[in-house]
């Protein structure tokens, strides 16, 4: 009896030395303790993270802090959840320049002037003069946020559910150095931190489309390049890419490089210039504009890493005619430039060009948008952009926008909803993702 009472004993201290061991095992692998979670230093560093992110499209996960979750986190994690994950190979360009009297006390860009042709005798046969707000807007579509402020917190907020639900994980800001201003606005770089707080909210990254300020040069732009990297470039939303050497560097979309010579760009991109920005903290993947033909071999002198074609309008240029394509991503393979065609909706600007109607182009109840986007996937671009998230001035617009009653006759997207181009942006999302990963096998 004695025997059977030790050998019991010896069994109850064994068993409650394994439960012990095992509760300590489990407490050490619980989220609380997991260097994912920690914010005493142990998230991966921002690269990798970044790395990981466009590795396996999804969006990051990683937590700033152990802080409870308020109502509003744990709604914003439930509609995150519903959400298709951004992909990263897919850019948009985003405008920030329109306003409303309650934000900005008075409309801009809305009331966009109608601009006459160059000829003064073909000028006389159209209209001139302002638009007027809010009934009558510089757009041949109407918004489905009326004739909104892009200083809006609301309107920000909307704008990046529109893109996730899209599955757009890029947006490409317009931009001009601080001051400094389109011909029909207002300054817009102080509205970027606010969209780089929401855009990183929903996992979606920024990066800048460099506007053709007045008196670009290679000097002003290593400035302007600076102050961006300086002062958002360690925001979490602030868009890297690791090129094929491991360097991981921001990417700058430059509208209308061709406006500088090859001998300037030179100077800022090659890096055989002494005031080159080259092997500097602020060397970057620069993408210039390509436009006509010549332009490929500009590019590729100047120094640049890539070319994008912008213009949503089929055949209006060189660049943007999509049986150009082939052709075009070959020539980039054949010199290592980045290729990223942009495709767009349509196009019509007639209502602040009214004798621009030879460069309309039909939506075809998304049809125009669905070809465009096969024509991109065909040439195996590095990334795709889209002409335009909300550049309502040229109909580019894949933004919701309704049927609008009014003395001014504004399109729609009847016979389908407002959401229509957001959902075939999110399913050509996929299919890109998908595509992609075959080309890397």
């Amino acid at each position: 009896m004695a025997r059977f009472r030790r050998k019991f004993c010896i069994t109850l201290i064994a068993l409650v030395l394994f439960l012990l061991i095992v509760t300590v095992v489990l407490k050490a692998l619980t989220p609380e303790d997991s260097p994912f979670n920690s914010p005493l230093g142990g998230e991966l560093p921002l690269d990798r993270k970044n790395e990981i992110q466009r590795e396996s499209g999804k969006p990051d996960q990683t937590k700033m802090n152990n802080f409870p979750q308020t109502e509003k986190d744990v709604q914003l994690e439930a509609i995150l959840r519903k959400f298709p994950p951004p992909n990263y190979y897919l850019h948009v360009f985003y405008y920030s320049w329109y306003g409303n009297p309650k934000f900005d006390g008075k409309y801009v860009h809305w009331d966009h002037p109608q601009l006459p042709h160059w000829d003064s005798k073909v000028a006389q046969g159209y209209p001139q003069g302002r638009h007027v707000p809010p009934d009558d807007i510089g757009a041949n579509f109407y918004p489905s946020l009326g004739a909104y402020s892009s200083k809006d917190p609301s309107v920000i907020e909307a704008h990046m559910q529109q893109m996730r639900t899209a599955a757009i994980g890029v947006i490409a800001v317009s931009w001009y150095p601080p001051s400094m201003k389109d011909d029909n606005g207002d300054p817009t770089d102080d509205l970027v931190p606010l969209l780089m707080e929401v855009a990183h909210k929903y996992h979606i990254k920024v990066i800048f489309h460099i506007e053709p300020y007045s008196g670009r040069d290679e000097v002003n732009m290593f400035t302007n390049v600076k102050y961006i990297i300086d002062k958002y470039g360690e925001h979490p939303a602030f868009f890297k890419y690791r090129t094929n050497t491991g360097k991981l560097l921001p990417l700058f979309y430059v509208y209308d490089s061709y406006l500088m010579n090859v001998e300037q760009w030179a100077k800022l991109l090659k890096h055989t210039e002494s005031n080159s920005i080259r092997d500097t903290p602020y060397d970057a993947i620069f993408i210039a504009l390509l436009v006509e033909e010549k332009h490929k071999r500009d590019i590729l002198t100047a120094g640049f890493d890539g070319l994008y074609t912008y213009f949503a309008t089929n055949g209006f240029s060189y660049g943007s005619t999509q049986r150009n394509w082939d052709s075009i991503k070959a020539f980039c393979d054949d010199n290592n430039l980045i290729f990223i065609p942009s495709v767009g909706p349509g196009y019509i600007d007639t209502s602040i060009r009214p004798w621009n109607f030879q460069n309309t182009r039909n939506r075809i109840n998304g049809k125009y948008y669905e070809t465009s986007l096969s024509a991109a996937l065909q040439a195996r671009p590095d990334f795709i952009s889209i002409t335009s998230f909300n550049e309502w001035h040229e109909g580019t617009q894949i933004e919701m926008a309704i049927p609008k009653t009014s003395q001014t006759l504004y399109l729609d997207y009847l016979p389908n909803k407002p959401a229509i181009y957001l959902e075939i942006t999110r399913k050509w999302a996929a299919i890109f993702g998908g595509e992609r990963r075959k080309w890397l096998e």
